[in-house]
C-alpha cells in the first residue's frame, strides 16, 4: 500500500501473506492426505497408457466396421452442444464478488479523509485493486484505529495495493504463481505513485510477506533511489515449515500440484495477536484468506524468505524494522539479522517482548503505531512544525506531503 501525507486509514492491509501458515504445512495427516494425492495423481498420469492398449486391441475389428458404414454415411454434421459455449468461470465470479467488497468498502469512509480506488494493470495483464487515502482540508486531528488513518493525521497521503490472488484483484484467492510478480509490480506501481507526485518524499511500509516483498524491491538501485526509507513490521525473512522436508519437497509439489491446499481450513487460524476482536474481525473477513496454505504460496515464500537471508549486506535503504519476539509465524531473529547485517547507515530496530505477528492489530497497537510515525517524521530534512507554517504562508497545498506506498494483501 502506498501512504503519503493525508489519507485515510487501511486496516484489511494490515493482514499480510505469511499469516498463510507455512509453519503447519506438513501435519502426519497432511502427509498421508499428500500420499494420497500423489498416488492418484500417477493413475491419472498412467491411464494414457492403459487406454492406448485398449484402442490398439479393438482398433482393427472396429475400423473394419466402420469402412462398411461410411460408404453407406452422408456428409459428416459436427454439432457444438450449448454447455460448450465459453461462460465466465467461476473463478472470475469469485474474483469479481471480492472486488465488489473491496470497492463498497472504499464508500464507507469516514468523512475528515478522501479514500479513493483504481485498478492498476499489470504488464502480465491482471488487474490489482489499489486505493489511496489523503486528508480532508489538512485536518490533522481527532484519534483513529485506523493506521491509514493515523498516517492521514500526521501529513501523510497513503497509497495500497493488493498484490495478486489478494483482497480485490485479480487471481485464485490465496495463490501466487511467483511473488517476483508482486516484486515487480510494487516497482512499477512506486515509480507511477512517485511521478504523480513529484517533489514528496516518499516511503514503502510492508507487513509480514508483504514486508519480504517490498525488501527485495528496495534491493534495486533504481528503488532506492526514489524512497527516503522502509518500515517494516514482522517481515519473511525466515519462515519456518514444521517439517525440513518440505523445503526440499516444494519445488516438486509447487511444480506438480501447485494450487493444491495443505491442512484443512479453519475459522480461527493461528494467534497472531493478543486482541480477541481483533482476531474475530481478521478470521471472519472474507477479504482475507483462511484457507490452508497452497503449495505454491507456501514454496514461493519459502523461496524470497531465503533469498533475502543471502542478501541481507546488499541492504542500503534507510529502515526501521519491528517485530514481536513471541511470533510464531515469522522469526523475529531474522530481523535482528537484518538489522546487523545490513550496511544501511541509518538503520533501526525494536523488538517487543511478547508481541505477537499482527503488530498493528496488537492491544499496543497504538504505541507501535506511534513508533513508526517517529521514525517516519525523523527522517523529514527540517522540523515538520516549522515546515507546515512554510507551507500555510506560501498557500501552496500540497507541497511537501509525505508519500507511503504500503504493500498488502487485504483490502478493506
Amino acid at each position: 500500500m502506498c501512504t503519503s501525507a493525508s489519507a485515510t486509514p487501511a486496516p484489511l492491509m494490515l493482514t499480510s501473506g505469511a499469516t498463510g501458515r507455512v509453519n503447519a504445512l506438513l501435519s502426519v495427516r497432511a502427509l498421508r492426505s499428500l500420499a494420497l494425492l500423489l498416488r492418484g495423481l500417477v493413475l491419472v498420469l498412467l491411464l494414457p497408457f492403459r487406454w492406448g492398449y485398449v484402442l490398439r486391441t479393438t482398433t482393427t475389428q472396429a475400423s473394419v466396421e466402420r469402412s462398411a458404414k461410411d460408404e453407406k454415411a452422408g456428409p459428416v454434421v459436427v454439432r457444438v452442444p450449448a454447455a460448450m459455449v465459453p461462460r465466465r468461470g467461476s473463478r472470475d465470479q469469485e474474483v469479481l464478488a471480492r472486488r465488489a467488497m473491496a470497492i463498497k468498502r472504499v464508500g464507507e469512509g469516514e468523512g475528515k479523509s478522501v479514500r479513493e480506488f483504481s485498478m492498476f494493470v499489470t504488464s502480465r495483464g491482471e488487474a490489482l485493486f489499489t486505493q489511496s487515502w489523503a486528508p480532508v482540508s489538512g485536518e490533522i486531528n481527532g484519534r483513529y484505529n485506523n493506521f491509514a488513518r493515523q498516517l492521514n493525521d500526521n501529513g501523510f497521503k497513503v497509497y495500497g495495493m493488493d498484490w495478486i490472488g489478494h483482497g480485490g484483484s485479480d487471481g485464485l484467492h490465496g495463490y501466487v504463481h511467483s511473488l517476483e510478480y508482486a516484486v515487480n509490480d510494487v516497482k512499477v506501481y512506486v515509480e507511477k505513485v512517485v511521478a504523480v507526485n513529484p517533489g514528496s518524499p516518499c516511503f514503502l511500509f510492508g507487513h509480514s510477506t508483504g514486508g519480504a516483498i517490498i525488501l527485495k524491491a528496495a534491493l534495486d538501485p533504481k528503488i532506492e533511489a526514489l524512497v527516503n526509507g522502509v518500515a517494516l513490521t514482522a517481515p519473511a525473512i525466515r519462515v519456518q515449515p514444521s517439517h525440513p522436508i518440505f523445503g526440499v519437497l516444494a519445488p516438486i509439489l509447487s511444480f506438480l500440484v501447485p494450487k493444491y491446499q495443505i491442512g484443512a481450513a479453519t475459522k480461527q487460524g493461528l494467534p497472531v495477536s493478543r486482541d480477541p476482536e481483533a482476531l474475530e474481525a481478521k478470521y471472519s473477513d472474507p477479504l482475507v484468506y483462511t484457507g490452508p496454505i497452497r503449495v505454491r504460496t507456501g514454496s514461493e515464500i519459502l523461496r524470497i524468505s531465503s533469498h533475502l537471508q543471502q542478501n541481507l549486506h546488499r541492504v542500503s535503504v534507510p529502515f526501521i524494522v519491528l517485530h514481536g519476539t513471541a511470533d510464531t509465524v515469522t522469526d523475529s531473529e531474522a530481523s535482528q539479522r537484518l538489522y546487523d547485517e545490513a550496511s544501511s547507515v541509518e538503520k533501526s530496530i525494536k523488538l517487543y517482548d511478547g508481541f505477537l505477528h499482527d503488530l498493528l492489530f496488537e492491544p499496543e497497537r497504538e504505541d507501535i503505531t506511534q513508533d513508526i510515525i517517529d521514525w517516519l517524521n525523523s527522517r523529514w530534512p527540517q522540523d515538520l512544525d516549522d515546515l507546515w507554517e512554510e507551507i500555510a504562508q506560501l498557500d501552496v497545498g500540497g507541497v511537501g506531503e509525505y508519500i507511503l506506498v504500503w504493500m498488502g494483501n487485504k483490502t478493506g
